[in-house]
């Protein structure tokens, strides 16, 4: 593995530039819980994937918009491309900046009275940051974790975070798309269900709740180990599959 925090910062559009854009931001940030996180640095765009530090992770929240809706529970759960590391796995219930609302109660099932005594996400941060530094964090879908973590540090302590993730969603959907015929790509038609659940199916992984947040991550992280399995390989570098 190897991790790096040159001075030269190109900015995290471009392929391999987060390992400089992390020098950026820890010399920019102001809170010494993000200024940790940064200078743990991130590894290179040329490390193969089975020399990458991962770690899933999931939230459940209020809502699907970050700027109007709050996080309500965080799951992490370390890995490897051949491992899961269960006994560093964690999961907090945080109090949300609003009420909850019957929907979503419904869907994740975490009730008010859980609300209730739980920390807010700040008096977790710390905690959390330092499960995710120097990882790569994997997540399905991640305009959830890291817009929603983004939006909600910004409310709190007036800086935001960026990190690079992987996406099973997106890695699903370029897989998916690759194996359609050049009428359906020409029609635009749908590659196919992208959920958690669905894509897991495919891989005939085992079905397990949706909604949790722990085990969510697990399920994320057991996707990306048969994705990279089916489709990939130990030796891809994470350029080619992180954003």
């Amino acid at each position: 593995m190897s991790v790096q925090r040159p001075s030269l910062v190109t900015g995290p559009g471009a392929v391999g530039s987060w390992p400089e854009h992390f020098d950026q931001l820890y010399t920019r940030s102001r809170d010494m819980r993000l200024q940790r996180f940064y200078a743990a640095g991130t590894v290179t765009a040329d490390t193969p994937i089975i020399n990458t530090p991962l770690i899933a992770m999931d939230f459940e929240t209020t809502g699907l918009d970050a700027e109007q809706n709050d996080i309500v529970s965080i799951g992490v759960v370390p890995f490897s491309i051949h491992r899961i590391f269960c006994r560093e796995s964690a999961h907090w219930v945080v109090k949300p900046g609003q009420n909850l609302t019957g929907g979503s109660v419904v869907i994740h099932g975490i009730t008010h009275s859980e609300i209730d005594v739980a920390p807010d996400l700040e008096s977790i941060l710390e905690s959390l940051l330092t499960a995710i530094a120097g990882r790569i964090v994997v997540v399905h879908y991640r305009h959830i974790e890291r817009e929603f973590l983004a939006q909600a540090l910004l409310h709190r302590l007036g800086e935001s975070i960026e990190f690079p993730v992987i996406d099973t969603m997106a890695l699903e959907q370029n897989i998916l798309y690759r194996r359609q015929s050049i009428l359906d790509r020409l029609l635009k038609r749908r590659v196919g269900p992208l959920r958690l659940g669905d894509c897991r199916e495919r891989y005939g992984l085992p079905h397990y709740q949706a909604h949790h947040a722990l085990t969510d991550a697990l399920a994320t992280a057991e996707l990306f180990q048969a994705q990279v399995a089916h489709h990939f390989g130990e030796e891809t570098l994470l350029g080619e599959l992180w954003c």
